[in-house]
């Protein structure tokens, strides 16, 4: 996956992220205890898929931080560090699939398999 169109996921996906926030924090649970658990479920929700995306942003650059080693260990560092963001950008495709429909979305995103299926 090119970096700017992994930049592109990750920007729509934290947009998408943030609204979920917004709308849940809008909710009134007042005496309605199921409104409280989604409030909740949903904040969590979104908690979990921003961490996912940090990891999967943040793991070249841990490895790259990491790199006063003997010559073999660096060279092998700066592999993973190549290959990182491609064995997990399935990740960012996944979590972002669930936005197929939303008027930001890219049809260039969506699924194989969900593009199969339309």
């Amino acid at each position: 996956m090119r970096d700017d169109e992994f930049a592109a996921m990750r920007d729509f996906l934290r947009a998408r992220l943030d609204e979920e926030v917004t709308a849940a924090r809008a909710l009134k649970p007042g005496k309605n205890q199921n409104v409280a658990m989604l409030q909740a479920r949903v904040l969590a929700d979104v908690e979990a898929k921003r961490r996912l995306v940090d990891w999967v942003e943040e793991m070249p650059r841990m490895v790259e931080d990491t790199e006063v080693r003997v010559l073999w260990k660096r060279v092998v560092g700066q592999v993973w560090a190549g290959l990182s963001r491609d064995s997990r950008s399935p990740v960012i495709r996944e979590l972002v699939a669930a936005y197929d429909g939303h008027r930001d979305f890219h049809p260039a995103w969506r699924l194989v398999e969900a593009a199969q299926d339309k």
